[in-house]
C-alpha cells in the first residue's frame, strides 16, 4: 500500500470516528507500524494547515481526531441547529483549573484550594465530561476519590497533553484584582447553591 492510500484511509477513518482514535488502534488497522503512520499523518497535518483548508487533524496525547477549523466556527454553527450554548461559569472555571494542574486531587484538595464547597460544580464537570473519577486515595480515611482531567478537555481547550498548559506562575493575578475575584466568587457560589 503506498502512502496516498494510507492517507486516504487515516482521512476515512477520522472522518468517519467523529472523535480521537488511538494511533495504536490505527496502525493496527492499516498494518503499518507506529513511527511510519505518525510521520504520514504528521504529513497529513502540515498539508491540511499549508493549504488552509475547512478541517484539520489534531493530535491528543496519542490520538488524532479530524476537526474542522476554528475560524471558519461561525459558518458551521449556521448549519448547526441553534442550541442552548453552555458556557462554564468562574466558579466551574477555577475548579477545572485546579484539576488540571493539581491532578489527581480530591474533592477536599479542590475545597481547600478554593474555600468553599465544590459538590455542585465537580458534579457538573463530570456530567460535562471535562473531569473524570481516575481512582481513590488509599492512605487517607474514607479512601477519597481522585479526580483528574479527561481527553475532552484537551479536545474542548485545544491542547494536545496536560504538558502543554501554561506555567502556573505566568497565570498570576495581579494583587488589585484577587479581591474582586474573591467577592465575585462569592456571589457566584451563593447563585449556584440556590439551584
Amino acid at each position: 500500500m503506498d502512502t496516498r492510500e494510507i492517507q486516504a484511509i487515516i482521512e476515512s477513518l477520522l472522518f468517519a470516528a467523529g472523535e480521537a482514535v488511538e494511533l495504536e488502534r490505527l496502525a493496527d488497522i492499516v498494518d503499518v507500524d507506529k513511527k511510519t503512520l505518525r510521520g504520514i499523518i504528521k504529513e497529513m497535518m502540515d498539508t491540511y494547515n499549508y493549504e488552509k483548508r475547512g478541517i484539520h487533524i489534531i493530535k491528543l496525547e496519542d490520538s488524532y481526531r479530524m476537526c474542522t477549523r476554528g475560524e471558519y466556527k461561525e459558518y458551521v454553527s449556521m448549519l448547526m441547529k441553534p442550541g442552548r450554548k453552555q458556557q462554564l461559569s468562574a466558579a466551574a472555571i477555577e475548579v477545572l483549573a485546579i484539576v488540571a494542574y493539581k491532578q489527581p486531587v480530591t474533592r477536599t484538595g479542590i475545597e481547600n484550594i478554593r474555600g468553599v464547597n465544590c459538590d455542585h460544580i465537580v458534579n457538573r464537570l463530570i456530567e460535562r465530561e471535562l473531569i473524570a473519577e481516575i481512582g481513590r486515595l488509599k492512605d487517607a480515611p474514607g479512601r477519597p476519590l481522585l479526580f483528574g482531567t479527561t481527553r475532552k478537555f484537551l479536545e474542548t481547550f485545544g491542547i494536545e497533553s496536560i504538558g502543554d498548559l501554561p506555567e502556573f506562575e505566568s497565570l498570576a493575578v495581579p494583587e488589585e484584582f484577587e479581591a474582586e475575584d474573591a467577592a465575585a466568587g462569592a456571589d457566584e457560589d451563593e447563585e449556584q447553591a440556590a439551584e
